[in-house]
């Protein structure tokens, strides 16, 4: 196996790695709402239309135990703490996310699926 292009596709592959940031629903769309800035999690809920409280809890913690997402503690209480990008946080949602948001909105109606 090349290492650089992952010819063989073994599962440490490049891209699989690469997908696992996409892989959770709501973890691209949290990724994608932070870009706005840092900001509380009551806010995050709103901006995250769709997502319980559940749901938002469990993407703050992959996205933080990834290095994606710093949490920043501003006093006591759940809603107290600022999440916010790190530097590989903003850089995948600028870079891929963004190109990948791209590509999907130019292709919008091939990727449509109708019943």
């Amino acid at each position: 196996m090349k290492e650089a292009g992952c010819e063989t596709f073994v599962s440490d592959c490049h891209v699989r790695a690469a997908v696992d940031l996409i892989n959770h629903t709501w973890d691209p769309v949290v990724v994608s709402a932070l870009r706005m800035g840092p900001t509380r999690r009551s806010v995050l809920l709103d901006r995250v239309a769709g997502a319980s409280d559940k749901v938002l809890t469990e993407s703050l913690r992959r996205l933080t135990a990834r290095g994606l997402v710093a949490r920043a503690p501003r006093g006591p209480g759940r809603d107290a703490a600022v999440y916010g990008l790190t530097a590989l946080g903003a850089s995948f949602a600028d870079g891929p996310l963004a190109h990948l948001a791209e590509w999907a909105a130019e292709n919008q109606d091939e990727l449509s699926v109708t019943s």
